[in-house]
């Protein structure tokens, strides 16, 4: 079931992709003050999701933007599910939320390895 976005629903699904996209592409950047900022950046967006229940802050406020509340998943059905939730509505591919978390901390954990083989010059 797809939803339809408002602006500020636009505006949060700009931003998370914004945010997918340096997570998945930053090791490319040719800076390596870059390159040490994407290697604290990867680990702590892992953090924040597991300090968070599981929910991207992004998802908080966007719920207290619209209900006064950080928590909504009644009406936010991406909460703590964005990319999983994507994947989903573009292809119709439905994984589980454990499987989706392998896949998205395995995927993570390739990128940091390729970012910090670039920063020592390993790659």
């Amino acid at each position: 079931m797809k939803s339809e976005r408002d602006a500020l629903g636009w505006c949060c699904f700009l931003i998370h992709v914004a945010a997918l996209a340096a997570a998945v592409l930053g090791w490319l950047w040719p800076g390596r003050g870059w390159l040490v900022f994407y290697l604290i950046y990867l680990p702590v967006m892992f953090l924040h999701w597991k300090l968070n229940r599981g929910a991207c802050i992004l998802n908080n406020l966007e719920n207290w933007l619209r209900h006064r509340r950080w928590r909504a998943p009644e009406t936010n059905r991406e909460e703590g599910a964005w990319l999983r939730t994507l994947l989903a509505d573009t292809t119709g591919i439905a994984l589980t939320q454990a499987r989706m978390d392998a896949v998205i901390y395995a995927a993570m954990a390739l990128f940091w390895l390729l970012g910090l083989a670039r920063w020592t010059g390993k790659f």
